[in-house]
């Protein structure tokens, strides 16, 4: 054992004796002399573990990654520390499988040898794609996958906002076919890097602005083909979440029909091309001009119906005679005008009759009643001054004036004498006692 080098990685400068004389180390120093062995060694320096990851701890004060790698018959404690945990690709979880790369040392604390990870892919399958399965299996537990949320296509957008590189052959399919099939929409392209690590950034930027902007009715974002790795920035949740809060509807046209990506499940519409994108959002204009030529048609020939139908009709009205002779209308009606006028004249006949009836036998009673007819028989009436009836000669005194009505005229006086008939029988009822 080399002590005096020992000493000096150790910082120890003063040699430790034990009971018998030779030196003693402390713990601390052999954990450290052990570091240093493991440090010379190559394998050790950079080696490669496959092995299932178990006690997985996530440090988020310090962004380390904390767990232990095992197989059937060990254990072996290993860290990650954060800077090269922000470059792994996938969420790392307890029982997955893995291939951690990194150096093997110890810490010198604990006096416990680990494994400190560099990098880590998954055990059988990519990194990428395991990634991209975590995500979609998030975002779908969230709902944004739900085709109830999704909104619909505009049928005839006018403009069309292009979210793709400016030089691929992507944006040159999307303008062709839509001039071809829709020359009439205008579109708006928002250049953007569609691979690489920037890419999903510009991508967002490219949605954010179009909502932004409120110029467009309807959003396509993708790219041509390409490998997996290639189309992987489609697969970014920013950009997906940035899908989902948009207001105007998102087509999302990334690589060939058989290529899917995250922005494929949240966008309102799925193109398996670019190509069939732009057939997407625009209608065929020849189908437009088909179908309004099918209704110009129809519609004329509706019109044609219409007005034979009407003539028809016309035709019939002028050959009713109401029309072609109107005076039998007219005699018709004058003949009801006059029947209704004899019967109205035969009413009014009885109602007169009756009524004269009533009013003879009224007249009648009147003249029953009338004290003028008492006075035709020999009757009179006596008013005094004031023009009352003198029904009593308690209402008269000797010397007062009087009108005395006949029925033909009157007598004026005055009274010369009162006589009391009730005076008399009272002067006969008492002869008669006596």
């Amino acid at each position: 054992m080399d002590l005096e080098r020992f000493r000096s990685l150790a910082g120890e400068t003063k040699p430790i004796e034990n009971g018998n004389g030779s030196e003693a180390m402390t713990v601390s120093e052999l954990n450290e002399y052990v570091r240093s062995l493991l440090a010379k060694s190559p394998v050790l320096a950079d080696v490669t573990i496959r092995g299932e990851i178990s006690n997985f701890t996530f440090h988020r004060a310090s962004g380390h990654l904390y767990f232990s790698l095992k197989d059937a018959d060990g254990v072996l404690s290993a860290v990650m520390f954060r800077s090269a945990a922000q470059r792994l690709r996938f969420q790392p979880e307890t029982g997955m499988k893995v291939l951690a790369r990194g150096s093997v040392s110890v810490f010198v604390r604990d006096g416990k040898y680990q494994l400190y990870v560099a990098s880590m892919e998954p055990d059988g399958i990519g990194s990428l794609y395991l990634a991209f399965e975590q995500l979609k299996k998030k975002l779908e537990g969230e709902g944004l996958f739900d085709e109830k949320r999704k909104r619909s296509l505009p049928v005839m957008p006018r403009r069309i906002g292009v979210i793709t590189s400016p030089t691929g052959a992507a944006v040159r399919d999307i303008i062709q076919i839509l001039g071809r099939r829709y020359p009439y929409a205008e579109v708006v392209l928002y250049p953007a890097l569609v691979q690489g690590t920037e890419a999903a950034a510009t991508l967002r930027a490219g949605v954010l602005y179009f909502n932004r902007a409120e110029t467009v009715d309807v959003i396509i974002v993708g790219r041509g083909g390409g490998s997996f790795e290639d189309l992987y920035a489609f697969n970014d949740e920013l950009l997906a979440r940035e899908i989902v809060a948009s207001t105007i509807p998102v087509v999302s046209a990334v690589g060939h029909e058989t290529d899917f990506t995250i922005c494929d499940f949240v966008a309102d519409c799925r193109a398996p091309t670019p190509s069939a994108a732009a057939e997407l959002v625009v209608p065929d204009s020849q189908d437009i001009l088909l179908g309004i030529q099918n209704i110009s048609n129809r519609m004329r020939q509706a019109t044609i119906n219409r007005l034979s139908l009407h003539r028809k009709a016309i035709a019939n009205l002028a050959a009713r005679p109401v029309l072609s002779k109107p005076e039998g209308l007219y005699r018709e009606q004058t003949m009801r005008l006059l029947s209704a006028g004899e019967r109205l004249n035969h009413h009014v006949r009885e109602h007169l009759t009756a009524a004269r009836g009533r009013f003879r036998e009224a007249a009648a009673g009147l003249d029953a009643l009338n004290p003028l007819g008492v006075l035709l028989r020999g009757y009179g009436v006596a008013y005094d001054d004031r023009g009352r009836v003198v029904s009593t000669v308690k209402a008269v005194s000797e010397g007062d004036p009087f009108r005395y009505r006949l029925h033909d005229g009157e007598v004026c006086g005055r009274v010369e004498r009162v006589v009391s008939y009730h005076n008399i029988r009272k002067t006969e009822e008492i002869n008669e006692k006596e």
